[in-house]
């Protein structure tokens, strides 16, 4: 026999008070989380191209191998 299921509400137990919670701030922990993350955003046609994160990461090294052997890449004229 199968349990009915509870009807879900958006009202807090009797148990608990409202104030109890404090003022509600949306995205309280936003910025320290951006802060301690590598996270990258890829626009949309970049991700298009890179199907996962091992494909970004191996052309990104080949571009630094690329730019270590080209002494007009890495440094500037003076």
């Amino acid at each position: 026999m199968k349990k009915a299921k509870s009807e879900m509400t958006d009202e807090l137990r009797t148990e608990y008070k409202r104030s109890d919670f404090g003022e509600i701030e949306r995205g309280k922990y936003a910025n320290r989380i951006k802060a301690e993350t590598n996270v990258v955003l890829l626009d949309p046609d970049i991700a298009e191209a890179f199907p996962n994160d091992e494909a970004v990461n191996k052309a990104l090294r080949y571009l630094l191998e690329v730019a270590k052997t080209s002494p007009r890449l890495t440094h500037r004229p003076s």
